[in-house]
């Protein structure tokens, strides 16, 4: 996106940028271009500009962002614990102290984004982290390595349960879970290129004065920083402003964001966020998320010590952690692909959960190495996909965009609460098995899927009860043909308990 792009008048809020173009008064169910219907064709090629235009830029942030939060574990196959002197709990300890502040700055940080243009927001926190990743790499004590990583949860914090709400603004519900997993998978990535990178970096011990662990947090962050320079004008903010479309597009992609939301409210008010505080099924959300964040990130911040106490050497255990991450990139993506075909997630998490739940138990156990490095790519197959998969059947099942936001930053708070466990999980003086940690693990994905289940029970009878309650009152089961101007209002205000949502199962 150019700067002369960057010019075109934004408003705070998204509601009064949609205003700011002139959407011709067609009926949101027929989509039309200089007055004629889009086909099938267009709408592909339409879809194919957003999606070069918005998800590779998010997924490389957020590639870099995840890779600054778990380069850790790989730092600390290359002395980081002894250099610092760290002795008993204090290097799960230095894991833990980040996720309470990276959970502290999700909400306020979405309701900043609904304030403020992403392309200010996402770049100043980008800058931020980035700052306070290469700090990290010049701390000399326990302390200090606290302090920077306290600094790095509050600024990282805000990214994830933005650009899952960001991208919420630009496609439909039945769009969002394939661009979500596209996004998240950069996180498998991250896990890929940790090894590789930290196995390249090793041998730079010794340069500066500085050790290996020193340099691979300073090189990650010092690329993190290159790429928040391009930030501000690579990052779109709003279809109503997007200048890589034509008019004519804009107004397409608003019309149908809003056949697909109706008359849910787009504007800010701190009611929407109260409405999404008080709603159980995102609490429920929040848990799935939690037991599916909590493996993840014990994965992430442990694999490479996993594999060492396998009878690898560090150098090693760092390159033989790439292949279960590239295993996982491929199945993330692919089950969300799948997911929004058939307009289905609940289905596809329950498998995923099995097979993540396989994975645990082989490396709890099997004593035979190769079989617990089997268990490691099953694992990872079966955790990573359950984020997109989560996030977008919760994002959709919310109505309204400001309740929508505050719901997506509640279930990633709640996901990274398994953070906080995850630094735990995988103790010293639980090598070189874990079978503790990998059998916690299991209980957290068990838990995962009956509340999976749970969810994917009671979205489907509460469709079936709003179907008839729609068929006693309008004859037929779906969306009245016609509605009043008061009952609009209404139903602006009733979010996703409105009587013609659906919610996805």
């Amino acid at each position: 996106m150019t700067a002369s792009e960057k010019k075109i008048e934004h408003s705070t809020e998204e509601s009064s940028a949609t205003a700011s173009i002139n959407i011709p008064p067609v009926d949101p169910e027929v989509p039309q271009i200089d007055g004629e219907a889009w086909d099938e064709k267009s709408t592909k090629r339409l879809l194919w500009r957003l999606d070069t235009h918005i998800i590779p830029f998010m997924s490389l942030i957020y590639l870099l962002c995840f890779l600054d939060r778990t380069n850790i574990g790989n730092a600390r196959l290359d002395s980081l614990e002894q250099d610092l002197h760290l002795t008993g709990l204090q290097y799960n300890d230095c894991l833990a102290i980040l996720f309470p502040f990276y959970i502290a700055a999700e909400i306020p940080s979405n309701v900043i984004l609904k304030l403020v243009r992403p392309s200010i927001w996402l770049t100043f926190i980008m800058v931020c982290w980035s700052a306070s990743m290469i700090g990290q790499g010049f701390v000399k004590s326990y302390s200090g390595l606290l302090a920077t990583r306290v600094f790095l949860g509050i600024f990282e914090g805000g990214l994830f349960p933005g650009v899952n709400y960001y991208i919420t603004q630009w496609y439909r519900r039945d769009e969002c879970g394939f661009r979500m997993a596209m996004f998240f998978s950069a996180a498998t990535l991250a896990g890929a290129f940790g090894g590789i990178l930290a196995r390249g970096i090793a041998e730079m011990s010794g340069v500066a004065g500085l050790s290996a662990w020193s340099w691979i947090f300073i090189l990650e962050g010092l690329l993190s920083i290159l790429v928040s320079g391009v930030a501000y004008w690579a990052i779109c903010d709003y279809p109503a402003t997007a200048g890589f479309l034509s008019p004519a597009e804009r107004t397409e992609v608003l019309r149908r964001l809003q056949a697909d939301s109706g008359h849910l409210s787009n504007e800010y008010d701190p009611k929407y966020v109260w409405q999404a505080l008080k709603d159980w099924k995102i609490y429920i959300h929040c848990l799935i998320c939690m037991a599916g964040f909590c493996p993840i990130y014990s994965f992430s911040l442990f694999l490479p010590t996993i594999i060492k106490n396998m009878g690898y050497t560090a150098n090693n255990a760092q390159l033989m952690s790439v292949p279960p991450y590239v295993c996982a990139c491929f199945f993330t993506v692919t089950a969300s692909w799948f997911a929004d075909k058939y307009k289905r997630r609940g289905i596809f998490l329950l498998a995923f959960q099995v097979v993540g739940i396989a994975g645990f138990a082989m490396l709890a156990a099997a004593g035979s190495p190769s079989i617990q490095y089997a268990g490691t790519v099953l694992a990872a197959i079966g955790i990573y996909p359950q984020i997109p998969l989560g996030l977008a059947w919760n994002s959709g099942n919310i109505g309204g965009s400001l309740k929508r936001g505050t719901g997506i930053a509640m279930q990633v708070m709640g996901g990274n609460c398994g953070g906080i466990i995850a630094s735990y999980v995988y103790l010293t003086r639980d090598q070189p098995r874990f079978i503790k940690g990998h059998s916690i693990l299991i209980g957290f994905v068990s838990m995962a899927f009956f509340l999976t289940l749970f969810m994917m029970i009671w979205c489907k009878r509460e469709n079936a009860r709003r179907d008839a309650v729609a068929l006693a009152a309008n004859g037929t089961s779906g969306k009245k043909e016609e509605l009043t101007e008061d009952e609009k209002r209404m139903e602006a205000e009733l979010a996703d308990d409105v009587p013609w949502f659906r919610y996805t199962v």
